[in-house]
Formats: C-alpha cells, structure tokens, sequence
C-alpha cells in the first residue's frame, strides 16, 4: 500500500472526529499529521486547555497529594481563598506532598504547590509565588508552552486532532505533557512579565507586593541549588530590579 494510503488509513478516525468548524479535514492537513507536524492553525486554546486538564489528571494521580483537611490542604485553602476565579481565570489549587521546593501552573488553570515551597516560606511569600504562576496562564504562556510541546512530539501530536477534539492521549503522554509542564523553561521575557503580574495582583489584592521579590529572595539564599522552583525559574540581579520597579508603579 502506497505511504500516503496507509497514512489516511491509519487517520481515518481523526476524519470522522476531529472538525474544525465541522468541517472536514482536508487531505493537506491529514497527511502533515501522519508525519508529526500537526498544523499551527488547528491547534486552538480550548483544545490545549482540554489536553492541560487532562495532563493534571495523570500528574495528580501519580503525586501524594494533600487532603483538604490535612495542615498543608488547609494552609494553601487560606491563601489562595478568593482566587478561583482571578482576573476571569477557573483556577483550582492543589498541594503536592514532597520536599522539592517548586509550583507550577498549566493553561486549565491547575496551579499546584509542592509541601517543600510552603516549608521554605511564609504565606505572603507562597502567595507572591502563586501570583507568579496564575500569570503565566493569564499571559498565556504556559499555553503556549503545551501548545508547542504537542507540536514538536510526533506520537502526541497524531494523537491530537483538529477542531479541539482530544483522541485517546495514553497515560504516558499524559505525564510527558505533565512533566513538560512541570519543568517548563519560560523565556526571560516571560518570567519578567509573571512577575510583574504576581505584583499587580498582590496590590489588587491588598497584599504586600514586596512579597513577591522576598519570596525569590529566599529561594536564592536557601534553595538555590536544590533546583525546583529557581532551577526553572531563573533569577539575578536584573530580575530582582525589575520586581522593584514593578513595586514602585504606582
């Protein structure tokens, strides 16, 4: 059977399932996912946002995570209280159990905090941190991080079909997606903006912006070659200066 053939084949189910507009793919676009580059314009937000949700799934079942009623599950509820719904964001907060000192968010707007960041801090700083995180999925950067991730992964992307339509993504994929998030490298920029947020939001809020810059402070002084947060999360002098001069906006 002649490649091509065997492609559409093989694709047939995406055909059926997967519309943009519900309409039908078309054989360009068909064939670019056989071969592991699935079309940027078929990749909308929702589609990555039903894959993030998905990915948590996979990365809260494979974590101890924190009950409710447990000290940390108590803690994180009185510092996030009020922010399911942030800056027109469905955000859900979860504590992992496990002395890495990290935290991360994916573009559903799962946000989850490792026990070990909360040992390392104070609520305000923890907060700081969180704001830090909610911004990378206001900005859209921790979609774009998935986005591009699906795109480059050739078994992930055939598997994700256009329209916004999910195929059966396996649990591996799944904690691939999830660790990609989990130890995502934002670009400079990136990281520049998501502090500027945590800031604003802290002001908002009510809350000492100054959290924000002593939060990655103590990371520097106390956790800095433990990886986790800072190791994906680059910090210097520069960084800090930006963080003042976000403070000092009025």
């Amino acid at each position: 059977m002649h490649p091509k053939a065997t492609i559409l084949l093989l694709l047939a189910p995406l055909l059926l399932s997967g519309c943009a507009g519900r309409e039908m793919l078309s054989t360009q676009n068909v064939l670019a996912v056989g071969s592991g580059v699935l079309q940027a314009t078929t990749l909308d937000e929702n589609s990555v946002k039903q894959t993030a949700s998905l990915a948590a799934r996979e990365m809260d079942s494979q974590n101890r995570l924190a009950s409710s009623e447990s000290g940390y599950g108590a803690r994180l509820a009185t510092i996030t209280r009020g922010l399911e719904r942030h800056d027109g964001l469905n955000l859900n907060f979860k504590v992992y159990l496990s002395e890495e000192v990290n935290a991360f968010a994916m573009a559903d707007g799962t946000v989850r905090v490792y026990s070990g960041l909360m040992d390392a801090m104070p609520d305000d700083q923890v907060l700081a941190v969180i704001g830090h995180e909610i911004g990378h999925v206001q900005l859209k950067h921790s979609y774009q991080q998935m986005r591009e991730q699906i795109l480059a992964d050739t078994a992930i992307n055939a598997a994700v079909s256009a329209g916004g339509v999910i195929a059966n993504l396996t649990s591996s994929q799944l904690g691939q997606l999830g660790y990609a998030a989990v130890n995502a490298h934002f670009s400079r920029q990136d990281e520049l903006e998501a502090d500027s947020y945590a800031v604003e939001a802290l002001k908002r809020l009510g809350k000492d912006p100054y959290a924000m810059k002593r939060s990655i402070e103590t990371l520097e002084s106390i956790h800095a070659s433990e990886g986790g947060f800072l190791s994906t999360h680059p910090s210097n002098k520069d960084r800090i200066a930006h963080i003042q001069a976000a403070i000092n906006k009025s």
